[in-house]
């Protein structure tokens, strides 16, 4: 089956996944996660992409960035993925592919979507049980929306700042939104769309940006998946490698996936 073309649209922010290999881990050390920021900062830098909130899993990355240019989240994920691939298999004298194929990825609305989305991001480390609150988590850019902790990497968009007149105000609501529960139809629509590539936004939206990229925004009905949400999310145990990039014998795919 044909993949579906991904929207590209300068000045929209994009909610971006990518995935190890086979959702194998990524990151083994502290130095590792600090490298892979190093990269984005640059390549966001060089290619026009602000990003606004990410976090680093263990076997995945999110983002939420807005592109400035029709190639800037390509360009972006392809610079950090040549060169953190290259490094991990330089440090860990391994070879092979580290990331999944294709990055995903979708174009959102940011009045209804970009502050519930950039709660999805820092709070992924709570929903997979890796700590007990956000701020424990150090490789996310909770640190910045929620604290105000300098971080190079991430420029604040215009609804975030909406939050507030001044930058605490802004954080103090931002913090007391990553408080209050998402909905879970706001949580499956935030994964769903991303992983199919389709847009996240309400009907309007939707219908505006048609008239923009004259492409349809959403996919129209069909049957039922042939495999079971309860199938796909259960997974399968991985083989004991001495590889620190994959996972230990009798770990689920599924631990820190999108949960």
């Amino acid at each position: 089956m044909a993949r579906q073309p991904r929207y590209v649209l300068p000045g929209h922010p994009q909610h971006v996944i990518q995935r190890g290999h086979n959702r194998s881990a990524i990151f083994a050390r502290d130095e590792d996660y600090s490298f892979y920021l190093h990269c984005l900062a640059e390549a966001s830098n060089r290619y026009a992409c602000d990003v606004h909130a990410y976090v680093l899993m263990p076997n995945h990355v999110h983002l939420l960035a807005t592109p400035r240019r029709a190639n800037s989240i390509s360009k972006v994920l392809q610079s950090v993925g040549g060169r953190y691939a290259q490094y991990v298999n330089s440090t860990y004298r391994r070879s092979g592919s580290l990331w999944e194929g294709r990055y995903r990825s979708t174009v959102l609305d940011p009045e209804e979507y970009l502050l519930p989305c950039m709660a999805y991001i820092e709070l992924n480390p709570v929903r997979a049980g890796l700590v007990a609150r956000p701020e424990d988590y150090r490789w996310s850019s909770y640190h910045r929306n929620a604290a105000g902790r300098p971080d190079m990497l991430v420029r604040t968009h215009e609804v975030y700042e909406q939050l507030g007149s001044t930058v605490r105000a802004q954080q103090e609501e931002y913090r007391a939104l990553l408080a209050t529960p998402l909905d879970e139809r706001v949580l499956a629509d935030i994964r769903n769309m991303t992983n199919k590539g389709w847009v996240l936004g309400g009907a309007r939206f939707r219908e505006r940006l048609e008239g923009v990229l004259n492409r349809r925004m959403v996919p129209l009905p069909r049957g039922g998946d042939r495999r079971s949400g309860r199938i796909r999310a259960a997974g399968t145990p991985f083989a004991a490698m001495s590889d620190p990039f994959v996972c230990a014998a009798g770990e689920p795919r599924a631990r820190y996936e999108d949960v």
